[in-house]
């Protein structure tokens, strides 16, 4: 959620567009115990006014809650008795977060994003719906056999009667994943759909953070201030964050995190971690793990 974007960052994105959407009153950060810190610090360094940490009460991986157990200690935990948008902090999303919000008011009914993944493969991995004019008739978190490539994304709209956690959870539902509750609740009410065919990230692996970077840079490549590049060769989609070194080297498509030195080296579509050190190497679809040393 805090990697960086550009000169944003992933939640950064998701929070600007809350931020100024007037009918949306308040804005959770909901997190564990073990982040809440650093979450903490990154809104305070920000200049948001309305998002603020909620902590979810667990320590541990035993204790983990799951998506629909936090989201129920959520609305318990801050008294929320209003309708509810849900969006997954970890979720690059190319379509403007009011126009989800106008799609959920016209209707005043659960409301969710869908994507056409254009892959049976892929489908398998999310929620597979079917719709027909724009109302799920049919719900199915991570079928084995997909019939279709039409999937739900991370976000949702709820209204205030639909928030049901409390519910679906007392009688022994799968509390890790929404869309398990959105099956759930699909069968008890129409359930609608905003879809869109804008770019979608679900940045979980470095893949997919390396195709949002691509896509939220447009060919151009960033250099913090702090940054030092001589001789060297930025090419497209390069983000070379603060007190960074790179001399004497070819760079695509690629990330290099904080107090790393890059020397001498070719290197596309990859991801530097802090600190590492690179020599008279030639790396692609590399991932440089932090305080890591590679030179020929």
């Amino acid at each position: 959620m805090l990697l960086p974007l550009g000169e944003g960052t992933v939640i950064g994105r998701i929070l600007s567009q809350l931020e100024v959407d007037e009918r949306i009153d308040e804005t959770y950060v909901s997190v564990n115990r073990r982040f809440a810190g650093e979450f903490e610090t990154f809104l305070a360094a920000s200049e948001f006014e309305r998002p603020r940490v909620s902590v979810e009460e667990t320590e541990s991986e035993l204790e983990k809650l799951g998506v629909v157990g936090a989201l129920g200690q959520l609305v318990e935990r801050e008294g929320i008795d209003d309708d509810l948008l849900i969006v997954a902090g970890d979720n690059l999303l190319g379509f403007p977060m009011r126009e989800f919000v106008d799609a959920f008011r016209k209707r005043e009914a659960p409301t969710i994003a869908t994507y056409d993944v254009g892959d049976l493969e892929k489908a398998s991995s999310y929620g597979l719906v079917e719709v027909t004019d724009g109302r799920v008739t049919s719900f199915q978190e991570k079928p084995e056999n997909p019939g279709s490539t039409l999937v739900s994304i991370a976000c949702y709209a709820l209204p205030r009667d639909a928030i049901a956690f409390d519910e679906y959870l007392t009688h022994g539902n799968n509390p890790d994943e929404i869309g398990w509750f959105v099956q759930w609740l699909q069968a008890r009410q129409s359930v609608y759909t905003y879809s869109f065919d804008d770019v979608w990230y679900d940045i979980g692996s470095a893949e997919s953070y390396l195709d949002a970077v691509g896509w939220t840079l447009e060919g151009e490549s960033v250099v913090a201030e702090s940054a030092t590049v001589e001789d060297s060769t930025l090419e497209e989609n390069v983000h070379v964050m603060g007190g960074a070194t790179v001399t004497d080297s070819r760079l695509r498509d690629t990330v290099v995190f904080p107090e790393t030195e890059i020397e001498n080296s070719e290197i596309g579509r990859s991801i530097v971690d802090q600190y590492a050190s690179i020599s008279d190497i030639e790396l692609n679809d590399a991932l440089v793990g932090p305080y890591t040393s590679l030179n020929r």
